[in-house]
């Protein structure tokens, strides 16, 4: 038995899609002897030995590792920025193309370029030649083509570099070399050449133009396009194409789209590799090593490395050990942290903080450690995407160099749609094709000047033979040209709501007007489907809700969307059986459904896991009342406050101040250093008034500070004057109150008392004469009520707001006049709203309205609404308003 083998053969392609389309259709077909491969290739296989053209990545090592010692004269200055490795390629692998000799010129940046090239060849491998000398070694080779190449073809090229043109038409005189154009137009250099060029006829298919809304929505329509060919059986996976000039900037919707329509599209130019696992475990550790470490960067960190190296020793869930809202931002304020938990607490068993702060020194170095932190804790391709991150710029730019990497998405393009770049397509055509961004300035792309070359010393047209404008509309054509079915948009407004002018590609086509709410034959994906199903979509229990919230808000009557529940919800029932504190009372008087969702439905605001720029005015008051707490506790077990002069205070107040910042550091986000000891001077300062303010002293006086009243929270701290877990009941209204006194001065025999209520913001006006505000000042009656409850109705209690920020001059002290009746007033207030909430009246209050209302996002976004809504709500929540107006 014999088997014929058929001539060998080369064929010529322009990119890599072109080239694996090519040996697919070679395998299908049962091709023997057919070489595909690119003109370097070629030019190397032709040049003998084991020489190979430059690639890409080696070139990038060499320019990286070479650019530091290479002085470049006027381009020294931007030598270390993160883009300039990638900039040098891309000139370097420029100039050799179109075959410039760089040492030829006399102006100082091409000599220095000179002398980078020079020495970057001298770090590459041996056997990798720049194409000059591949051709040159070629040419004289030439007596081996027919043995080593067969006839040649070159495949989708609408061009073809300077460089090759010499050895393309010197080996058109050993074997058969034919250019196969199909459409496209043929260059002027290869007329009157010994080269065959076979041209087809155009297509003669008339693209459709559809205008979108806006570049997402072209998206959508050309997945749309797609499911349609497909549903139809119109076309297979493979036959399909969405191109356009640059698809960098539309990656993620198409990426996105894909995975919501279960329509699995290859990448030609490869995936973000930051949207991929390995990609966001390399990001986070260039997250903090940029950023510093926080518990939330670690914590990420160390979920991406889970399995690895010494991180495998930890337990799951071991974070539970830590407490949630400490950011953690330095190695010893994470050693803190652990030393305050007992090896039981930890999952199992057994204290693993000694592999966690290995870790934390080792990221606390910062940009400096990042080529160790990378090969001590990355693996794999996390670790091959790291390396490529630091041989593209330094180390402070790994959040950019890690954004521009690009990993193959592992999909076959010969059984998938592609995505891709309109150069890849036009390589490579498919008989159905989707052409996006077809506006002015995005195709064709405006001309670009070389980043270290500009066109005033060498001019782009030498540069570049086929500058990138000529290259897209070339691209364009062809891709019609050659497409049984085309179709291609463009969008009127950008991501930003900007006009766009479409490109003059298209400007003599007619456009279809496309509606981003338009029902399509074919849906996209389920949403859409539903989207343009809208008798469907009405009758799903969503939008049956929705539609009914929108119609509500709208009318000014108050609805179940506004508020209304069921009357004595059991969630109500459970809260109200809950001690409340001042806080909560504050919001079920002035605003009900602010407090239903804080306390009902347990919504919180999201705490700042970073460190902030400066410290919240709350966050300040909770540091200052912090500080006086250890400075009172520490004075009184030092003889009594009462009897402490200004010199001891101040002293105390110091040590407070330090105790309390270092709590606060290992459990709080902190501003940055500068500005936390601007707070921490303003907090000694207003300690200190707070505590030398003239008071008279009672009759053996002690003082307590932060004094917890209604919870067990207290119970481990010792002389206190009351149990604290003894509980408070505000007459006549069910509801058990529970907090913690600021300040207590206490007589020896327990017959006078005075409560302190600090007050660490700016002085209100016309303070003297406030009582309860309208129910925001509720403190200083419910400390003194409750001071009165536990230490029986015999003392005699003053209750008095002080203002240590107040001005030299200003009245700083503002006791309440008649504590009894204030107390009736504010009772009465929350017995009826009380009454009005079980009701199932949980409306927008008064400060529902609040520049500061941190729930805000959860009400309608209409700025109408809560005056339409006032009305109303005011009626219904009737008596439970007078507070509101109360002095």
């Amino acid at each position: 038995m014999s088997i014929a083998f058929s001539a060998r053969r080369t064929v010529i392609v322009h990119t890599s899609l072109a080239a694996h389309m090519a040996r697919v259709a070679a395998a299908r077909n049962g091709e023997v002897g057919l070489q595909i491969m690119s003109m370097g290739q070629l030019t190397a296989r032709l040049a003998g030995g084991f020489l190979k053209p430059i690639d890409m990545e080696v070139l990038r090592e060499a320019v990286r590792s070479t650019l530091p010692e290479t002085p470049l004269g006027e381009l020294e200055p931007i030598k270390s920025l993160p883009a300039m490795v990638r900039a040098a390629v891309g000139t370097l692998d420029r100039i050799w193309r179109a075959d410039i000799d760089l040492s030829s010129f006399a102006h100082p940046r091409l000599q220095a370029l000179a002398a980078l090239e020079s020495r970057v060849l001298q770090r590459l491998p041996a056997s990798m030649k720049k194409p000059r000398t591949l051709v040159d070694l070629a040419l004289a080779r030439l007596v081996h083509a027919p043995a080593a190449l067969g006839p040649v073809e070159i495949h989708g090229h609408s061009e073809m570099p300077v460089c090759w043109r010499p050895l393309l038409i010197a080996l058109a005189d050993r074997v058969p070399v034919t250019w196969i154009a199909g459409p496209r137009p043929v260059p002027d250099w290869l007329k009157g050449r010994n080269i065959e060029i076979r041209q087809s006829a155009a297509s003669g298919v008339a693209p459709e133009v559809y205008s979108c809304a806006t570049p997402q929505h072209e998206v959508l329509e050309a997945f749309r396009w797609m499911r349609t060919l497909l549903a139809d059986g119109k076309a297979r996976p493979e036959d399909i194409a969405i191109a356009t000039a640059g698809p960098a900037d539309f990656d993620d919707y198409v990426s996105a789209l894909s995975s919501e329509a279960s329509i699995p599209i290859h990448f030609v130019q490869g995936v973000r590799a930051v949207a991929t696992p390995e990609g966001q475990t390399a990001a986070a550790l260039a997250d903090v090593l940029v950023n510093g470490i926080s518990q939330a960067r670690v914590r990420r960190l160390m979920r991406g490395l889970k399995g690895t190296g010494r991180i495998a020793e930890l337990p799951p869930a071991w974070e539970r050990v830590l407490p949630v809202d400490a950011p953690l931002s330095t190695v010893q304020r994470w050693k803190q942290a652990f030393s305050s938990v007992e090896p039981s607490a930890w999952p199992d068993g057994i204290d693993r903080s000694g592999v966690i702060l290995e870790i934390l020194e080792l990221l606390e170095k910062g940009c400096a450690g990042a080529h160790e932190s990378g090969e001590r804790l990355l693996s794999k391709l996390s670790l091959k995407l790291w390396r490529l991150a630091l041989e593209d710029g330094p180390p402070e730019a790994l959040p950019v160099t890690l954004a521009h990497l690009r990993i193959a998405d592992g999909l076959e393009p010969a059984s998938h749609p592609v995505w891709c770049s309109a150069v890849s397509l036009a390589a490579s055509p498919r008989p159905f094709v989707r052409l996006l961004a077809l506006n002015a300035g995005r195709w064709p792309r405006r001309i670009p000047e070389d980043r270290l070359i500009p066109d005033h010393i060498i001019p782009i047209g030498d540069l570049e033979p086929l500058p990138l404008a000529d290259a897209d509309r070339r691209d364009f054509a062809t891709i019609i040209a050659s497409s049984a079915e085309a179709s291609v948009s463009f969008s009127r407004r950008d991501v930003e709501g900007r006009l766009l002018g479409r490109s003059p590609l298209v400007g003599d086509f007619e456009q279809i007007y496309l509606s981003y709410g338009r029902i399509p034959g074919h849906a996209a994906s389920e949403p859409d489907r539903l989207i343009a199903r809208p008798t469907e979509f009405r009758a799903t229990p969503t939008a049956q809700s929705g539609l009914a919230a929108w119609r509500d808000w709208s009318k000014p009557r108050i609805s179940a969307h506004d508020g209304l529940v069921r009357a004595r919800h059991a969630r109500l029932e459970k809260v109200f059986q809950q001690p409340l504190s001042a806080t909560s009372l504050r919001l079920l008087l002035r605003d009900p459904i602010r407090f239903v969702w804080r306390y009902a439905l347990g919504w919180r605001q999201p705490e700042e896991a970073d460190e902030p720029f400066s410290l919240a005015p709350q966050d300040f008051g909770v540091l200052v009342h912090e500080a006086l707490q250890v400075a009172v506790s520490a004075l009184e077990s030092a003889g009594g406050f009462a009897a402490a002069g200004p010199d001891v205070i101040a002293t105390a107040i110091e040590d407070a101040v330090y105790v309390a910042a270092s709590r606060w550091e290992a459990s709080q986000p902190v501003p940055p250093p500068l500005i936390w000891r601007n707070v921490l001077d303003l907090t000694r300062r207003v300690a200190t008034t707070a505590l030398t303010c003239h008071l008279e002293s009672l009759p053996d006086q002690r003082s307590w500070t932060e004094i917890p009243f209604g919870t067990a929270d207290g119970r481990g701290r010792s002389h206190l004057p009351w149990d604290p877990s003894q509980p408070v009941e505000i007459p006549r209204t069910g509801i058990s109150i529970q907090g913690q006194i600021d300040r207590l001065d206490l007589s020896g025999d327990y017959r006078r008392a005075r409560v302190i209520d600090y007050k660490t913001g700016r002085l209100n006006r016309n303070m003297a004469d406030v009582v309860v505000k309208g129910g925001t000042e509720l403190q200083r009656c419910l400390y003194a009520f409750a001071v009165r409850t536990l230490l029986g109705s015999r003392v005699e209690v003053e209750a008095a707001l002080l203002y240590p920020r107040a001005a030299e001059g200003e009245q700083a002290l503002f006791p309440l006049k008649d504590t009894r009746t204030a107390l009736d007033t504010l009772a009465s207030a929350i017995a009826c709203a009380r009454h009005s909430l079980e009701k199932g009246l949980a409306l927008p209050g008064i400060d529902a309205q609040d520049a500061y209302n941190d729930y805000a996002f959860a009400l309608p976004a209409s700025p109408g609404y809560l005056a339409r809504k006032r009305p109303a709500a005011d009626r219904q929540l009737g008596d439970a308003t007078r507070i509101w107006e109360a002095p």
